[in-house]
């Protein structure tokens, strides 16, 4: 299976999981924090998947899972908890395209 189509399948996952998580969370605007998250963890997948790096799949995965967090966590000034999820999904989501994306 291509490698874009890997990223689009994980992102939509991680992006569903991420909604998901925050759910029982309190927001200003709920709906704006949930559309947020989800398109930046599907951006992390789409970008992973498209990407071409000379690294190994899970350092790709963890460049690309950083970059993209960066700013949410900036804005909101959630480090730990934005960083953190978006590296661990970046790095799984490189490994499963590194296996099998061709």
């Amino acid at each position: 299976m291509s490698k874009i189509i890997i990223g689009v399948i994980c992102g939509l996952v991680f992006g569903g999981i991420a909604a998901g998580i925050m759910i029982p969370m309190k927001f200003e605007d709920k709906r704006a924090a949930i559309t947020g998250a989800f398109i930046n963890r599907f951006a992390i997948g789409l970008v992973i998947g498209a990407s071409n790096l000379p690294v190994p799949g899970w350092l790709n995965g963890l460049i690309f899972g950083l970059l993209l967090s960066l700013p949410d966590a900036i804005i909101t000034k959630s480090w730990i908890p934005i960083i953190t999820l978006g590296v661990i999904g970046g790095v799984i989501i490189g490994v499963i395209t590194g296996i099998f994306g061709s």
